[in-house]
């Protein structure tokens, strides 16, 4: 069979054809190169800001790029400067700066120690604590750090909330520990009574007939209320995706409960690593803490 080669007769069309394939190159090139413009190594500041300090307990390199902030449990009154020292002497954290935020009650305990406060005002003392909390991140961040979040009992709400009110972009990585998203609304609507609550068997709620007697305990559970009566599967909702967040709970967690089936449900939804246990509140941390930050974070235990 005879070939035929395809021959361009028009010189015109053929320097039109290679004009147009040099712009289409020089505008992939240019775009390319004004993307790499657009990645900034991280800047970090020789030493942390005092205002910044001044809110935060911490351990390791103030340079370090990567950034650890827990928010512990309580709500206490004691900046939780045990857990950094925990964390510190347990996991591998080298080019890691470990830190724990004040909260408005550890700032002032006569939150807590003081006159009986209302449920309003709890709600108020809890987005203190959460805009502390995003002061120090966003600090951070704006630095080019990458940020993880450790949430655990009353700080796995707070960090929800940080999330809730100011984006889940707000930080790189999260790890819940025994938190929940939307609690049983009897178990909270108690606690805002100042009465003791708990889940039998992490599932039913058991009131206490009568409030504390004690000022402290009665403004401990109210604060509690004040930011577990959110409803985070509704807040959580808009966020496509939620595979940066490694969600621990337990089954028994006589504290928090354990996680609903629609809980569970909506978390798989949104692509979470869910980490399931059959423990209670305290041994559910004790049991998964190691398994979760390696998942969650990539970091482990420390060898000895």
């Amino acid at each position: 069979m005879k070939k035929v080669f395809l021959k361009i007769t028009n010189t015109k069309r053929l320097y039109a054809i290679a004009n147009i394939l040099l712009i289409v190159i020089f505008s992939i090139t240019t775009f390319s190169c004004s993307k790499d413009d657009d990645v900034k190594p991280p800047v970090i500041a020789d030493e942390i800001s005092q205002d910044i300090k001044d809110l935060i307990y911490f351990r390791g390199d103030e340079k370090a790029s990567t950034v650890l902030i827990t928010v512990p449990g309580g709500p206490s009154t004691e900046l939780a400067t045990g857990i950094v020292d925990y964390l510190s002497n347990t996991f591998n954290l080298t080019g890691v700066l470990n830190v724990t935020v004040h909260q408005a009650q550890t700032l002032n305990p006569d939150i807590l120690e003081g006159n009986e406060i209302t449920l309003d005002q709890a709600v108020n003392f809890n987005a203190e604590s959460v805009e502390k909390l995003y002061q120090v991140v966003k600090y951070f961040k704006d630095e080019g750090r990458t940020i993880y979040i450790l949430g655990n009992s009353y700080g796995a709400f707070v960090a929800q909330e940080l999330i809730a009110e100011k984006g889940f972009d707000v930080a790189d990585k999260y790890l819940i520990v025994t938190g929940r998203l939307n609690i049983n609304d009897v178990f909270w609507q108690a606690l805002a009574e100042g009465r003791l609550a708990e889940f039998e068997n992490g599932v039913t709620p058991i009131i206490a007939p009568e409030p504390f007697e004690n000022t402290f305990n009665k403004n401990e559970a109210r604060l509690f209320a004040g930011i577990i009566k959110n409803r985070y599967i509704q807040d959580f909702n808009s966020i496509e995706d939620l595979s940066n967040m490694t969600y621990i709970y337990g089954a028994t967690d006589e504290a928090v409960g354990g996680l609903t089936d629609q809980e569970i449900t909506f978390l798989q939804s949104k692509n979470t690593n869910i980490i399931a246990g059959d423990g209670g509140h305290d041994t559910t941390l004790d049991d998964y803490i190691v398994q979760g930050f390696n998942e969650a974070f990539g970091i482990q235990k420390r060898s000895f």
